[in-house]
């Protein structure tokens, strides 16, 4: 089934196109491809900068008519959609799932929320399916989104045993210390908080290593497993309120 799928929930802006076989269990081989050809995987990205802020309005719909444009193929050939549901900041998850709904909408496919952190720990389970999986997204304001899988349990089709939260620093060190010495994590949360981590014996990869990007292709592969349904069922995890509500409580 050919998938395409995207993700706004980070400051990335994430778009993948790939074959996936309804039901497939494994991860794909590679999170990184970009190719063209029908059949061969495609992931296109735009990583701002540290600091820069998102382009989500600007290259979302322009790398879904790239990757399309890739593999040579049109969307007669598109079967489903896919899109991250979060948790992540509030204006990027309403540009990518109202993107979602109305390209679903308008060309009548079914379209699937997906969630970044599965999305985030797929790869990392691909790469060590003996460890403990922490999924950690910066939520910003000194806080993390957090998801875990215990060894052995695949985000495709297992439920985390830590379910998507908002959590301060002392929090996440207390959900490290549950999964205990050895557990790795990933995420651009977990490289900001790297420290609190590693002295609960946490494994995080280098800081340029690919695990820590949400990968719109480990999307398509999650999506292969889920039940499509109306497109205006699919809606964002925020988890908190934004910061503009909060701004104005205060």
């Amino acid at each position: 089934m050919r998938i395409l799928a995207f993700d706004t929930a980070t400051p990335a802006t994430a778009v993948a196109l790939a074959d996936v076989p309804v039901g497939e269990r494994h991860p794909p081989a590679t999170t990184t491809t970009a190719l063209s050809g029908l059949g061969d995987p495609i992931e296109l990205r735009d990583d701002p900068p540290p600091g820069a802020r998102p382009n989500h309005t600007r290259r979302l719909l322009e790398l879904i008519e790239q990757a399309l444009e890739h593999a040579g193929s049109g969307w007669e050939q598109v079967e489903r959609l896919a899109v991250g549901v979060g948790p992540g900041t509030f204006t990027g998850l309403r540009i990518g799932i109202a993107t979602a709904a109305a390209l679903a909408r308008s060309l009548q496919l079914p379209l699937l929320g997906v969630s970044t952190l599965a999305a985030l720990a797929l790869p990392a389970r691909a790469a060590d399916p003996d460890r403990d999986i922490l999924a950690v997204l910066d939520a910003r304001r000194g806080e993390a989104f957090v998801a875990a899988w215990r060894a052995g349990a695949a985000p495709v089709r297992d439920r985390p045993a830590v379910d998507p939260s908002v959590v301060v620093p002392a929090e996440l060190e207390r959900v490290a210390a549950m999964l205990g010495p050895g557990a790795m994590a990933v995420g651009d949360g977990a490289v900001k908080f790297a420290a609190d981590l590693r002295r609960r014996g946490v494994l995080v990869p280098t800081e340029d290593s690919g695990l820590h990007r949400v990968s719109a292709l480990a999307h398509c592969q999650l999506a292969a497993g889920l039940a499509p349904g109306e497109a205006d069922a699919v809606q964002p995890l925020y988890l908190r309120l934004p910061d503009a509500e909060v701004a104005r409580r205060r």
